[in-house]
């Protein structure tokens, strides 16, 4: 018997972005309110918030071929943590905690500076005594001279009448703190019973299972159509108006390497940093010097080798990170370059390298192609073009363009407004006209490409290194299809 399709909507966020959050929000898997959600025949709960903006949200789920529960997962924003109740009941006793620290190191001050005065006034005190007895004893004995030295002395004390005074108002201020201290370690002690004890090592293990299987999740999802584009995030502010960074394509999820070029024509500088922190900071980095420069923004890292047009040609140069070399070079035969066919923008960009689940791609043109976008996919280690398809969509008109799921979209400008405007399908060798908004945040983008390991859209707009989450048409068949 043959069961209906099941079509659902995938919205993916970046791992990096998943890991970050997790990382600074523990207690907040635990404890709160959730769903549950079937997996392979059991009942697993999960938090899950009111909104995207407060935390984790299920999109949509069906079943694959096994029966077992496929969802996807939308992770917050890494700002948005902090807008969990138990996070802004936390931040508020970390600044009682401040101010009664605060309050306790002034008054420890004041203390011990009054206590050496009333010290250094000790002996003028028992001197006074002294004259006071004496003068009691026999009135007689009290001279004019011993009177106005008692009289002197006595002056000499009048100071102390207002070290004694802020004295009392120091065992105010004491029993106020006293107060405080006590309220707060009853809000303590209620977290304390809400959160439980809960065993802080067994919690970071379970969140890393959780992002195991997260990613697990995002691999099994399969490709779809592209009908979506989420808002920008902007990862950093550096560099020129014109470049691009990107991470692998395809390596591990561990290695979170992130890569920068600078410029769009004639640069060799390639910075490589040890994850997107360190890129968001601008430390760590290791710098390559390549040795031939580069032309345009179409660069692409794929499987540890960095693949870009070579300056004033169109070779296509495969240069290999770890063993700091180029492994192959070839010409794409016929392809423009030095801005014969480049995008609307210019800036070199008539050879665009990129990656997607299905492999490397070269967007390009040629003159018997009359400017219309070529698509080529290419062998990765001999750089041989395997297949072409003519799109027939003039180059010069698109803004910038990028592969999923072996599709090219095609925006229709670089400039604010722009929205995802055609679509190219090899599988069919087809093509449609889109309407898919998206925000272009800094008004000049320079380099857009998609990243099928994190499935999000990695752009350089104007200086800003930006990222943009995609939604995705799925169609998962089940059994019996």
């Amino acid at each position: 018997m043959s069961v209906p399709l099941l079509k659902i909507g995938a919205v993916l966020s970046t791992m990096a972005m998943v890991t970050n959050w997790m990382s600074q929000t523990l207690p907040s898997l635990v404890g709160l309110n959730g769903t549950t959600v079937s997996r392979g025949g059991t009942s697993e709960r999960i938090a899950i918030y009111p909104s995207p903006e407060e935390g984790w949200q299920i999109y949509s789920s069906a079943q694959d071929a096994d029966g077992k529960c496929i969802c996807t997962v939308v992770a917050p924003a890494q700002n948005m943590c902090n807008r969990d109740p138990r996070s802004r009941q936390l931040r508020q006793l970390m600044e009682k905690v401040q101010n009664i620290t605060q309050s306790m190191e002034l008054l420890d001050l004041r203390t011990n500076r009054d206590l050496q005065y009333v010290r250094n006034t000790e002996s003028l005190m028992k001197a006074v005594d002294v004259k006071l007895k004496t003068a009691s004893d026999n009135p007689r004995s009290l001279n004019p001279k011993s009177l106005q030295e008692l009289k002197d002395k006595v002056t000499q004390l009048l100071p102390l009448l207002p070290v004694l005074e802020q004295y009392k108002t120091d065992a105010r201020q004491i029993s106020r703190v006293r107060e405080e201290v006590r309220n707060l370690s009853l809000v303590l002690m209620a977290i304390q019973e809400e959160m439980g004890a809960y065993d802080y090592e067994e919690l970071r293990h379970r969140v890393l299972l959780l992002e195991t299987r997260l990613h697990s999740c995002m691999q099994k999802l399969g490709c779809g159509k592209l009908t979506g584009v989420s808002n920008p995030i902007t990862i950093r502010a550096s560099g020129s108006r014109f470049g691009s960074w990107m991470t692998d394509t395809m390596i591990p999820s561990s290695d979170n390497r992130v890569w920068s070029m600078d410029g769009y024509f004639k640069g060799r500088r390639v910075l490589e940093y040890r994850t997107l922190n360190d890129f968001m900071k601008g430390q760590n980095f290791v710098q390559h010097l390549l040795p031939h420069p580069w032309a345009g923004t179409g660069h692409v890292v794929y499987n540890g080798s960095l693949y870009y047009n070579k300056y004033q040609s169109n070779i296509i140069i495969k240069y290999h990170f770890r063993s700091r070399s180029v492994l192959v070079q070839r010409s794409l035969s016929g392809a423009g370059y030095n801005n014969t066919f480049p995008y609307s923008w210019g800036g070199s960009s008539d050879i665009d390298l990129m990656a997607d689940e299905n492999g490397l791609w070269a967007v390009y043109t040629t003159i018997p192609n009359a400017g219309n976008i070529v698509i080529s996919r290419l062998e990765p280690q001999s750089l041989e073009v395997l297949q072409t398809w003519d799109t027939g969509f003039p180059k010069r008109s698109a803004g910038e363009s990028f592969m999923i799921c072996s599709t090219l979209y095609v925006t229709n400008s670089h400039l604010a407004g722009a929205k995802i405007y055609f679509a190219y399908y090899t599988n069919s060798s087809s093509y449609e006209y889109t309407d898919i908004p998206f925000h272009n945040q800094y008004s000049h983008i320079s380099m857009m490409d998609y990243n099928p390991r994190e499935r999000v859209l990695y752009t350089w707009n104007n200086g800003h290194q930006v990222l943009y989450n995609v939604t995705l048409f799925q169609v998962i068949k089940t059994a019996g299809d």
